[in-house]
């Protein structure tokens, strides 16, 4: 099945939202868990709200969701799924962090670790979590 171009554009508008989440998210929480564990925080943050819009608008053509369960089900499955993607945004954001003392450093990493995990996100909610004819 081929998705229209729009579908990417979607996931990258959902992404950006992901990405000030996850900027938020981060600088309000480093100050008690450090950067790298406000990382970690602010990347599930970053992904709740990116499953949202994506069920709600990238991806709502696909199967319907119906139920707490299924619906959980379908969270649980977007997030794991989102670890490899997730895997490769922190690797990325962790070398920012190490190579640049800057004060914008953090958010940089952050926008450098979406960008390399943009891919492999989209090509896993598509074709895992939000495939056609999946009943999670």
């Amino acid at each position: 099945m081929r998705l229209p171009a729009s579908t990417f554009a979607k996931f990258c508008i959902a992404g950006a939202l992901g990405f000030v989440v996850d900027v938020a998210v981060l600088y309000a929480a480093s100050g008690l868990l450090g950067w790298y564990a406000a990382r970690v925080l602010s990347f599930l943050c970053a992904a709740t709200a990116t499953w949202v819009v994506n069920r709600r608008h990238t991806f709502a053509d696909g199967p319907p969701v119906v139920g707490p369960w299924a619906m959980g089900r379908q969270y649980l499955l977007y997030l794991l799924s989102m670890l490899g993607g997730g895997a490769v945004n922190y690797l990325a954001y962790s070398l920012v962090l190490q190579l640049s003392d800057a004060r914008y450093a953090p958010a940089l990493g952050v926008a450098v670790g979406s960008g390399a995990g943009l891919v492999v996100n989209f090509l896993l909610a598509r074709r895992v979590v939000f495939r056609a004819g999946r009943q999670p």
